[in-house]
């Protein structure tokens, strides 16, 4: 992780005071002094400061049911953000595992390892998230297929990925896409002459919204959700 996210994860200080702290010369790792605060380093690394090694506090990973009418953002825009619904200490140093339009709801990570969070969000890892789609239309033919070959979007210069089209009913349906593009879900049915009504993610790689947790609760995931998303490498 950067160094100045480490120094505020192993202490009491702001973003900016670890920025001016590292800026001044007063942070050493493996002897030696480092002055730039997106300079990367392991928790492994030997960290002081003013002599005393630091430790980074442990990582925290949350899973939230989004409600309508919320935004995934750090900060309230027109809408309230969906950190505004964690009622903890240090909630800046948080982001989000991938985001969802204001209008859909459903499962969401937020956690402060961005390592993690990156084994979701990175297409290459294959991390499929399946959404419940309500459409205006019903399912044309051969639009299973279409998504399952890749679809061409309006600006886009390649398909998208592969996606796993499962009806459930004409006009109802699950899809699981390893992608993240803006409003995707919503332009690859536009593609198909079809429009999204609502939408609804229902789960991330292994891991589905828990049925108890309603719009606007949230809880810890437990150590083996969170070892679904973590690379050997790590």
């Amino acid at each position: 992780m950067r160094l100045d996210k480490f120094l505020c994860k192993s202490t009491e200080f702001s973003r900016e005071q670890a920025r001016e702290l590292i800026l001044g010369g007063n942070i050493r790792v493996n002897g030696e002094m480092l002055t730039d605060p997106a300079k990367q380093v392991h928790e492994n690394n030997e960290i002081l400061f003013k002599g005393s090694r630091l430790k980074a506090r442990d990582s925290r990973y949350i899973m939230l049911h989004k409600p309508p009418g919320t935004i995934c953002s750090n900060v309230d825009e027109n809408y309230p953000s969906v950190f505004s619904l964690l009622h903890f200490e240090r909630v800046d140093d948080l982001h989000l595992a991938g985001r969802l339009d204001v209008d859909t709801t459903g499962l969401v990570f937020i956690t402060d390892d961005g390592r993690w969070s990156q084994q979701i969000i990175s297409p290459k890892n294959l991390c499929y998230k399946t959404y419940l789609v309500g459409l205006r239309n019903p399912v044309a033919d051969g639009v299973v297929q279409q998504f399952a070959s890749g679809i061409q979007l309006q600006g886009e210069k390649a398909l998208t990925l592969p996606a796993q089209l499962q009806i459930i009913t004409p006009q109802q349906v699950l899809l699981s896409i390893m992608e993240g593009k803006y409003h995707q879900v919503k332009r690859m049915f536009a593609a198909t002459g079809n429009k999204v009504v609502s939408l609804h993610r229902q789960q991330i790689g292994d891991i589905a919204l828990e049925p108890g947790l309603q719009p606007g609760q949230w809880r810890y995931l437990t150590p083996d959700e969170v070892s679904c998303f973590s690379s050997p490498s790590l």
